[in-house]
């Protein structure tokens, strides 16, 4: 009996300390999960409260690169030496040229003011030491650090200057790299000289919108600035995606004009600019002149008959209000849909053609004009 009673105590025992441990396994349970409810919601708040942060310093220009990176969760950091695949000139035609970077850029020249801009919004504003080619209007929103950089020229930079200003790279627009009054040096004499260089994809041949992604993801790996270019890369989509949605329903042909300065209006084929084309897609507007060539007549304007017409404005340039007023005034164009609806519009020039972000700024004050 007494032997029965003692296996009957352990046995309640084990049951009182089995439902224990059942117990302390479920409560155990529950704070977990409510640790990973918690972990999530912390989570998302830090990915906006991350990404707000990132908007702040790609607009004011005033957070440290490589700090926002290092407190980044999951953030890649750059390992150097890092090799990009870059661009340089053979007989006229755009080739591969790899440019390898030891280290982050220190000192850098922005041959256009879109090149700066662009680099602003990256947070890299301390890494500029000169622009040039300022044509059109700068971000109200990164005017103020705009105004830090150095300025080597109103207009286009010539080689000595660029040199002068003691760079470790020089970026910007394909077309100014060139041994010319106008051009910073071509990418091969600067590389000879130790000078890192960096076309922006976007103006190269059959460029389109997808290179200008291309172009700020290769910067964040240059500058491991690589959380500043993705959180970039993400506002721009958003960007894209509100334009697509408000693309016309039926496709809005153009063509573009200038002022030849002597009285005289001249046509512009923009043959070459497929990033440009590409961006005003979005909201389904063509350009009709775009596979044409060599210079063109006031009478092709009469033969494609565009819908709208377009003008950039640049500073320096001739007033383009002026220009209109020729264009209306011209008996022999006034069968022209966009002369007789009055569908002409001013654009940007450095909007267009700074190959860079504020592509997205000029193709929605364009869909505004349309009223779309």
């Amino acid at each position: 009996m007494a032997k029965r009673k003692r296996k009957r105590e352990r046995f309640r025992m084990f049951l009182r300390v089995k439902k224990g441990a059942i117990l302390c396994l479920i409560t155990a349970l529950v704070l977990v999960l409510a640790a990973c409810s918690s972990s999530n919601g912390s989570s998302k708040d830090a990915d906006t409260s991350s990404q707000g942060a990132v908007t702040d310093s790609a607009t004011n220009a005033s957070t440290d690169e490589q700090k926002t990176d290092e407190n980044a969760t999951g953030a890649a950091q750059t390992t150097y030496p890092i090799v990009v695949s870059n661009y340089t000139t053979e007989n006229g035609t755009w080739v591969a040229k790899e440019q390898t970077f030891d280290k982050a850029p220190e000192r850098v020249v922005a041959n256009t003011q879109g090149a700066a801009e662009l680099l602003i919004r990256l947070g890299l504003t301390d890494k500029i030491v000169g622009v040039a080619a300022l044509f059109g209007n700068v971000p109200d929103d990164i005017a103020e650090d705009f105004k830090k950089i150095p300025v080597l020229s109103e207009g286009y930079v010539g080689k000595e200057v660029t040199i002068g200003a003691s760079p470790d790279l020089v970026m910007g627009r394909g077309g100014l790299f060139e041994d010319a009054d106008w051009g910073v040096g071509t990418v091969n004499s600067l590389n000879e000289m130790n000078i890192k260089t960096f076309v922006q994809s976007t103006s190269v041949t059959d460029a389109k919108l997808d290179n200008l992604y291309q172009d700020i993801t290769e910067l964040g790996e240059i500058f491991n600035v690589q959380a500043n270019a993705a959180a970039y890369i993400e506002q721009l989509k958003a960007r894209e995606k509100a334009l697509s949605a408000r693309a016309s329903a039926k496709t809005i042909n153009y063509a573009s004009f200038f002022d030849n300065g002597d009285g005289t209006i001249g046509v512009y084929n923009g043959n070459g600019d497929t990033f440009i084309e590409s961006a005003m897609s979005l909201i389904n507007m063509h350009n009709m002149l775009i596979n044409e060539e060599g210079t063109l007549s006031l009478e092709k304007l009469i033969e494609i008959n565009p819908d709208a017409m377009i003008i950039s404005k640049y500073a320096g340039g001739i007033d383009p209000e002026q220009t209109i007023e020729k264009l209306l005034a011209n008996k022999q164009l006034q069968s022209i849909n966009a002369i007789k609806n009055k569908k002409i519009y001013v654009i940007d020039f450095n909007n267009f053609w700074g190959y860079g972000d504020s592509i997205f700024t000029g193709v929605e004050a364009l869909a505004d004009d349309l009223n779309l």
